[in-house]
């Protein structure tokens, strides 16, 4: 069943807005990622924040006030006319939210606990459930006044994809008739000093597939797409209707931060979003990579790509330009593809790929978006790729509907 992804909100390091995050992705800007104090002792860090001015939660629902949450208000009040046309059209009993966190409200949640282990009591402010993984999902569903299946899914770097692949599940038994679907993730002390710890944060800007590359930056962001079984009434001159034709998952718990050195679980990954949207490798016409600038998953990556698609296909990694965000990561970069596939993207420019040229010679051979790649007319079907710790993968695939 084509599942219509009719409206879509974004915010992230490129900008607040579709049109803002457009203009920036297209030329390949990476001044979103820039030097922050306060993330660890050793010095700044490198991150994809988010520099936008961001909304006040809604009166009546202070609970939910966290950065997380305002980041999500931010995307969803870019759409909230498609919304608010649904509920009207569907009920409110018949709109689901699904998304995909890996932070939720840990920055405040911490700071309360820091604020008790200093003070023997939690601030006032504190609030336990900001902390829980469906917060997001909660939070949007009591500010519009929703009744449908309300959950988070947390599966690190793959949980915002999978949301997308979870709404389309709601739509297909016929659970909802529209879902919410996307992630959010925003910066936080843990997660930073997590990657620290693994020694996977570069202190440059990262350098995906280079022979120099040496770690990630991490970001934050929110993508918030409104998911319908059918396609929604547009004006004249919108975007025609983009949809998810296929998404393939595969868990080969290889390790739990370790990616299978093959890239088995990848590829299969890949192999199942073709085989769900009938199509073949060749009919792709572009791939945002997981790309994440590690030793591992890059050569592992390489790999998988050069085996799924021999021939070769147009690809990048666009997290120089928006950092590593995690749990959002899926559905930010499902939210690229769409704007590649967007009218407003006349020329058919797609994401290149930025990096220092140093090609590794130990990596399979991929076909890299430069400036001058447009993407073909008979082409627009893209693909997007996120993989996550123990082994946990995820292809999307958008095109027109």
């Amino acid at each position: 069943m084509t599942a219509y992804l009719n409206a879509l909100g974004v915010i992230c390091a490129l900008g607040s807005g579709k049109r803002a995050v457009a203009e920036r992705l297209f030329a390949g800007d990476v001044s979103g990622l820039r030097e922050q104090h306060g993330w660890r002792s050793e010095g700044p860090l490198l991150v994809g924040a988010v520099d936008a001015p961001l909304p006040g939660i809604p009166d009546g629902l202070a609970d939910h006030a966290t950065r997380n949450n305002r980041l999500l208000l931010a995307a969803a009040l870019e759409i909230e006319a498609d919304i608010r046309q649904a509920i009207a059209r569907y009920g409110r009993g018949r709109i689901g939210v699904v998304l995909g966190t890996s932070t939720s409200g840990i920055h405040e949640a911490t700071g309360g606990i820091a604020r008790y282990l200093q003070d023997g009591h939690f601030p006032d402010d504190y609030r336990y459930r900001q902390q829980e993984l469906a917060a997001p999902a909660a939070f949007l569903a009591e500010w519009l006044q929703l009744d449908g299946p309300t959950y988070a899914i947390s599966t690190a770097c793959t949980s915002s994809g999978r949301a997308l692949l979870s709404a389309r599940r709601l739509l297909d038994l016929n659970i909802c008739d529209a879902v919410l679907c996307g992630g959010v993730d925003s910066l936080c002390g843990l997660t930073l000093q997590g990657f620290g710890s693994l020694e996977a944060v570069s202190a440059q800007r990262c350098n995906p597939f280079s022979a120099n590359r040496n770690g990630i930056n991490i970001g934050e962001a929110a993508a918030l797409f409104l998911m319908t079984k059918e396609p929604l009434i547009r004006e004249p001159g919108q975007t025609p209707l983009i949809a998810l034709l296929g998404a393939g998952a595969s868990s080969d718990a290889h390790h739990i931060s370790a990616p299978e050195p093959e890239g088995r679980g990848a590829s299969q990954a890949m192999l199942k979003a073709l085989a769900d949207a009938r199509l073949e490798a060749g009919q792709i016409g572009y791939l945002n990579l997981h790309g994440t600038a590690t030793l591992h998953n890059d050569a592992m990556e390489s790999l998988a790509v050069h085996a799924v698609f021999p021939g070769g296909v147009p690809c990048s990694s666009t997290k120089p330009l928006t950092g590593h965000t995690l749990g959002a990561a899926g559905a930010l970069e499902a939210a690229l593809c769409w704007l590649s596939l967007s009218t407003d993207n006349r020329d058919g420019r797609l994401p290149p790929h930025r990096w220092d040229g140093a090609a590794d010679p130990q990596l399979a051979p991929l076909a890299f978006v430069d400036d001058d790649t447009r993407l073909g007319e008979r082409q627009r079907y893209l693909m997007s790729n996120s993989f996550a710790f123990g082994g946990n993968n995820i292809s999307l695939i958008l095109g027109d509907a």
